[in-house]
């Protein structure tokens, strides 16, 4: 640890203690960046990140924010290179690609800024928070579901993402439920990148290769509407169920509405971007969580929830973005 980061930390430790008598008169500026919105998830965190900011610079007068977005990991070190010469003490950052963003990351650390990584972890942390979704638990919560749904026996396509960590956690965690399923055959595994283009022609040849398929698993929404568009077009009556993962209003509107084949989806939120700022608030200035007798955790996983038409209405948000 560098000598810089002991005094900012020793900053924080004296700040904590100065707030039981008095409010601070610091101000406080945290420094988001996100990558662009191509496709609907990540327009959600988009959306997200400027709705909690809004309301989190309304509720503190003495923080400020800068919000920016990438469309490439190299465009999103220039984002984080430009929150440092702005002089930022907190930065937020869901990494476009992790190892792309790991040195740029690792020196503001290392300056001495609060920093929340969301989502995407790097190899070597370097962070104060790290914040994401529980993907083995989508993984295994569209597994266990789709395997009851099928009473234990059917045909199955799984629509797998791009080739990182994340995904091959929830496909890992798909199929070693699917194993305790001998009934369930899984016909085949194929990436779509979460490109709802490319996912519309992997499912398009998937089906013409299998002339029966019980069930279709996407671990994303975006890529569950290309499959339910390609099974639609190939009017494949077979396909019972299709099981989706991130919880768009689009698929929950489905759901809500009794669609016969969109029945579930697991929640993977982009408004983990609003915890993660929050987060950052409340660790920059050196604040407890609530009644917690610590500071802020250094590692938060969100669950991973089933959405059905038995609990829909929870997750009903007709206004958010994805």
């Amino acid at each position: 640890m560098t000598i810089t980061r002991v005094l900012k930390q020793t900053a924080l430790a004296a700040t904590l203690a100065a707030t039981s008598l008095a409010a601070s008169a610091e101000e406080y500026h945290i420094g988001v960046t996100v990558p662009s919105a191509d496709h609907g998830w990540t327009a959600g965190l988009l959306w997200w990140a400027q709705r909690a900011t809004e309301e989190l610079a309304a509720q503190y007068d003495d923080v400020s924010f800068t919000v920016l977005s990438a469309s490439s990991g190299t465009a999103q070190v220039s984002n984080v290179e430009d929150l440092m010469i702005r002089d930022i003490d907190a930065l937020v950052i869901l990494p476009h690609n992790p190892a792309t963003l790991q040195q740029v990351i690792a020196e503001a650390y290392e300056s001495g800024i609060y920093t929340v990584v969301v989502d995407r972890e790097l190899e070597e942390p370097s962070q104060d928070v790290f914040l994401a979704g529980d993907n083995p638990g989508l993984g295994e919560e569209a597994a266990r579901y789709m395997a009851e749904a099928l009473g234990g026996e059917g045909d199955v396509l799984v629509l797998e993402g791009p080739p990182i960590p994340i995904n091959s956690q929830r496909v890992d965690a798909f199929n070693a439920v699917m194993a305790e399923y001998p009934g369930i055959n899984i016909l085949d595994s194929q990436t779509t990148n979460w490109n709802p283009q490319e996912a519309l022609s992997v499912t398009e040849d998937l089906l013409g290769s299998n002339s029966h398929v019980d069930a279709i698993w996407a671990g994303d929404d975006d890529v569950l509407l290309s499959a339910l568009r390609a099974v639609e077009e190939n009017e494949r009556d077979d396909v019972q169920l299709i099981v989706g993962g991130g919880g768009s209003q689009r698929v929950i509107e489905m759901i809500r509405e009794g669609h016969p084949v969109v029945r579930g989806t697991v929640t993977y939120p982009p408004n983990m971007i609003a915890s993660a700022i929050a987060l950052a608030v409340h660790g920059v200035k050196g604040e407890r969580l609530g009644n917690m007798y610590h500071g802020v955790p250094s590692r938060v996983i969100l669950a991973a929830d089933l959405i059905t038409a038995d609990n829909v209405e929870e997750f009903y948000q007709p206004d958010a973005a994805y």
